[in-house]
C-alpha cells in the first residue's frame, strides 16, 4: 500500500521541462543511430513526440508507443552506438511518464536520455577518450531547473545498469551539488 511519503511533488509544467531536456540530450546523437540506419524514423519520432509533450501537447498512448518504438529501435541496430543513441530517443519519449513516485528509479526517467546519450558518443569517439566528460558537462549545464528541483525530491540515482548507470550516477550528483 502506498503512502503519502511515498509520493513527490510534480507539477505538468515541471513534466514538460524534463521531457524537453530528455529530447534535447537525445537529439545530440540521434545521428549516430540514423548514419547507420537512414530509413528508420523510430528514434527521431520519438524525440519529435517528446519535443510535441514539452511544447503544450497531450501525454498520449501514441507518445508511449513512439517510446518502445525507439527501444525496439535500439534492439535491432547495427551497432552499440547506434543502440545506445535508440535508447536516448526511447528515454526521451519515456520521460513523459516519471510518476509523482519517491524512488530512485524514477531517476532514469529524468537522466536516461542524457546518460544514453553519453553512453553513444562515448563509444562512438573511442572508450578512451574524454568526450564523456564534455557531454555530461553540456547536460549538466542545459538542465532546467525543474530537473534539479525534482530530482532533488527523490533518492539518489540507483546502482548497477553498467556503464550507463555509472553517467547517470555521475550527472545525478553533479546535478544535487
Amino acid at each position: 500500500m502506498r503512502t503519502h511519503s511515498d509520493e513527490i511533488e510534480l507539477s505538468e509544467h515541471e513534466l514538460r521541462a524534463i521531457t524537453g531536456y530528455a529530447a534535447d540530450c537525445a537529439r545530440r546523437v540521434l545521428s549516430l543511430f540514423e548514419q547507420s540506419h537512414p530509413a528508420d524514423t523510430r528514434p527521431r519520432e520519438a524525440i519529435d513526440a517528446a519535443d510535441a509533450f514539452a511544447g503544450g501537447g497531450r501525454r498520449t498512448a501514441a507518445l508511449r508507443q513512439s517510446a518502445w518504438a525507439a527501444y525496439k529501435a535500439a534492439q535491432g541496430a547495427a551497432s552499440p552506438v547506434a543502440a545506445d543513441a535508440a535508447r536516448a530517443a526511447s528515454h526521451a519519449a519515456a520521460a513523459a511518464y516519471l510518476h509523482p513516485k519517491a524512488s530512485s528509479h524514477q531517476v532514469k526517467h529524468i537522466l536516461g536520455a542524457a546518460a544514453q546519450a553519453a553512453r553513444a558518443e562515448e563509444l562512438a569517439s573511442g572508450e578512451d577518450q574524454p568526450v564523456t566528460a564534455g557531454t555530461l558537462v553540456w547536460a549538466r549545464h542545459h538542465a532546467p531547473a525543474a530537473v534539479t528541483e525534482v530530482l532533488g525530491r527523490l533518492p539518489a540515482a540507483p546502482g548497477g545498469g553498467g556503464r550507463v548507470g555509472e553517467l547517470m550516477r555521475d550527472l545525478d550528483a553533479a546535478l544535487r551539488a
